[in-house]
């Protein structure tokens, strides 16, 4: 069989055409359900309102309570996720002693399992017996409200979001900074550019195409957001920590609340497309002009 061969046809369209179903179907099914009053429990037959669910949930303090707690905790988790994971990255880009063991060590936090990450650190960052805090009180400081004070606990949820995943930043950062050339940086040391200026001369500006790509998955993905937070704090106290994709769950798989929880969904989707055009949008001159 040729490459021009129309056969080929027969065998690649049928699967793509199962896979597009399969992607599809439920995308649209969803959006019906986002203009239906259904509820499983009590069971209601589904009836159609229009907006009503969109009116409702943009009316709703909830919502944007929700929106605000998640914004808060993806960009700034993943703000300092970049900031440690460069740090990080251009340090084990340098050839130093040890340097294969630190890039196995500083990459496990990423292969455990988020639950299992959210369950340890429950444990940690327990108010009474947590080590933290019995190690506080060995030294004569007071517990702190790790867990149950609304600051502590996004604080807290942060620091684990941190932890877990700035080692794939680094592991980008540092494939990315391995692949720069070595004859610029040679170039700069024959005019005495310190190290400093190296950095934002060179490193930086050729970094920056990665450094978004980078920056842009860790938001999308931190805006989605539950496993942690359903561990840890379970949204509180009260519905501190409740995030959108948290907020999400209450209403469908505890109320069943299924046209309203479809609403939320593709409001939730709206927020993230809006925030990644804007985030593309103000990239888009500095991306141009590191070209």
């Amino acid at each position: 069989m040729t490459r021009d061969d129309p056969i080929k046809h027969l065998f690649l369209w049928p699967a793509f055409l199962v896979v597009l179903a399969i992607a599809i179907f439920p995308l649209i099914f969803s959006l019906a359900n986002s203009f239906m009053s259904l509820r499983l429990v009590p069971p209601m037959p589904a009836r159609f309102v229009g907006l009503d669910n969109y009116t409702d949930l943009l009316s709703n303090p909830r919502f944007w309570q929700t929106v605000k707690t998640t914004s808060i905790i993806a960009f700034t988790s993943v703000a300092l996720q970049f900031v440690i994971g460069f740090g990080i990255a251009l340090a084990l880009a340098k050839r130093v002693k040890g340097v294969e063991f630190f890039r196995v060590s500083f990459l496990m936090p990423m292969l455990v399992a988020p639950v299992a990450v959210a369950l340890v650190a429950r444990q940690i960052f327990n108010p009474t017996m947590g080590p933290l805090n019995q190690m506080a009180t060995f030294f004569g400081f007071p517990n702190l409200p790790y867990l149950t004070d609304a600051h502590w606990a996004l604080g807290s949820l942060i620091a684990v979001e941190i932890w877990q995943w700035t080692p794939f930043v680094i592991l980008l950062l540092l494939a990315g900074l391995q692949g720069l050339p070595d004859d610029v940086y040679e170039a700069a040391e024959l005019e005495n550019a310190s190290g400093w200026q190296q950095f934002w001369g060179i490193t930086f500006p050729m970094m920056l195409p990665i450094s978004a790509a980078v920056i842009f998955i860790r938001i999308v993905e931190s805006f989605k957001i539950i496993d942690t937070v359903f561990v840890m704090t379970g949204g509180g106290p009260g519905v501190a920590t409740e995030t959108l994709t948290l907020f999400a769950y209450q209403e469908g798989f505890k109320k069943f609340n299924l046209g309203y929880t479809s609403a939320l969904s593709f409001l939730f989707l709206a927020v993230v497309l809006i925030l990644s055009l804007v985030y593309l949008a103000l990239l888009k001159p500095y991306l141009e002009k590191y070209k």
